[in-house]
């Protein structure tokens, strides 16, 4: 009974992050009037994340499905591990609507920056530069907490290893487009976590 509960609170928890970034995704390529080109961040590059991002998706899509297909990662953790897995991952998707509402148009799904791009420094942009890549892999290593499976949490800190190999790009095309503001902007702020003093 109790993996039901956990495959039910994991869905929600998914599907509930997935709606929440596809709208604010598609609402910022409507609002800007901007597609970008996923190509400017070099065609292997982009062959790895897309493979990636399939498998990191189909996982935990998975479990959901029927748990005994992933039953070959199973870890053995005990139910409160689990339950702390769920909690992280509700407030997970609390902390993708909070950075999503902030950044509005300027999410991009590659490292460039839009044209009418404007540098956000409100909500969590206020403490941490890419909070996206954290708390998306946090989500991930979080499902991998409910499912209790090592590969997908792995599958999480696998991703954001990614994003932070390109995080540098995209920090140079920031700062090409606001130079010293963005700089500034840098000294006050974490890349992936808030800075501490």
């Amino acid at each position: 009974m109790n993996e039901i509960l956990f495959r039910v609170a994991a869905g929600i928890i998914l599907f509930t992050g997935m709606t929440i970034s596809i709208y604010h995704r598609r609402k910022a390529d409507r609002d800007s009037g901007e597609k970008i080109s996923r190509s400017v961040d070099g065609t292997l590059f982009m062959k790895v994340v897309k493979l990636g991002g399939l498998v990191l998706w189909l996982s935990p899509l998975a479990y959901l499905l029927n748990p005994g297909w992933m039953s070959w990662s199973k870890i053995g953790l005990p139910e409160w591990v689990r339950w702390i897995g769920i909690g992280i991952g509700v407030l997970c998707v609390a902390l993708i609507y909070w950075l999503f509402s902030s950044i509005g148009a300027g999410i991009t799904p590659t490292s460039a920056t839009r044209k009418q791009h404007v540098l956000v420094t409100h909500g969590p942009y206020r403490w941490v530069r890419h909070p996206l890549y954290t708390v998306a892999s946090t989500m991930f290593v979080a499902f991998g907490m409910m499912a209790d499976s090592w590969f997908i949490a792995a599958l999480g800190l696998l991703a954001f290893i990614a994003m932070a190999i390109r995080t540098p790009k995209e920090e140079a095309n920031l700062i090409e487009k606001f130079g010293d503001e963005y700089r500034e902007y840098m000294k006050h702020t974490g890349r992936f976590l808030p800075k501490l003093n």
